[in-house]
């Protein structure tokens, strides 16, 4: 079967593994994603419904005004993937709007633009909550509009919510099934990569994510898959669950002869 791409550039995006995680995930009626991130996952699975949330409002703002505006912001969005618009001028001149901007339609647009323009497709922000990610220095960058009509056309089945994972597993009834991705802890002190949105997902929160899984599969028989890099402590906190191992190459060096693979877990709580 095919494999679907999502409509955004994105670090740690689970295109990669979707054959393995798919194979691991438990049949059920609604897949419930606490960090949906670009949505590799439900744009590549089958189930009737989705709950999928984000502490990045301006990525679920960017779902529900694509859901919910297809045809106006594939246009709009288009326009500024024109040749002369992948400049470092017309970046930052887009960024700083972006910035300044309120207007959540306006904002979901550039939001599509900065994505794909900037570099890596990276999304970080700095501490006055402020998108920061330097320009990427692409020629021509890809317009997603394939993509985004085949997104928009399964977000029907889904309800997408900015909130705290805690909230969204709390939405998890008999008949779910649970798919986490967090944050990765970091393989080294310097690799912890923590400006994804202004909350610093940190260790505590690891293994509260870890204890909650548990819960949920043993109290209310809802199954959980969570996905981590596999280190002595994400084995430790999943000790309960069973352990699934993969490999995966890098892909957000700068250099591509110094991507490398690297191991990665599939933790699941039945």
């Amino acid at each position: 079967m095919k494999k679907n791409r999502a409509f955004l550039k994105w670090a740690g995006g689970k295109y990669p593994l979707i054959e393995d995680i798919c194979h691991h995930l438990p049949k059920g009626d609604c897949l419930i994603e606490p960090f949906v991130g670009a949505g590799s996952v439900f744009l590549n699975t089958n189930y009737d419904r989705y709950i999928l949330a984000d502490i990045n409002n301006d990525l679920i703002n960017l779902y529900n005004t694509v859901k919910d505006y297809t045809e106006d912001f594939i246009r709009d969005a288009r326009g500024l993937f024109a040749n002369n618009t992948s400049t470092p001028q017309v970046y930052y001149l887009l960024r700083n709007e972006f910035n300044l901007c309120t207007d959540s339609y306006r904002r979901a647009v550039l939001f599509l633009y900065l994505n794909r323009h900037c570099y890596n497709g990276l999304c970080r922000y700095n501490s006055n909550g402020e998108f920061n990610v330097p320009f990427g220095r692409y020629k021509n960058p890809y317009f997603p509009e394939i993509e985004l009509y085949k997104f928009a056309e399964k977000a029907n089945q889904a309800l997408f919510l900015c909130e705290h994972y805690q909230q969204t597993l709390s939405k998890a009834k008999p008949g779910s099934v649970v798919y986490c991705d967090p944050p990765y802890v970091p393989l080294s002190t310097t690799a912890n990569f923590t400006a994804y949105h202004t909350n610093n997902f940190n260790l505590t929160e690891q293994q509260n994510l870890a204890l909650l899984a548990c819960q949920l599969a043993k109290e209310s028989r809802i199954p959980v898959l969570i996905s981590n890099h596999d280190t002595a402590l994400t084995r430790e906190w999943y000790g309960e669950a069973m352990l699934h191992y993969v490999t995966v190459r890098r892909t957000i060096s700068c250099n591509i002869l110094h991507r490398s693979s690297v191991n990665e877990l599939l933790a699941l709580y039945l």
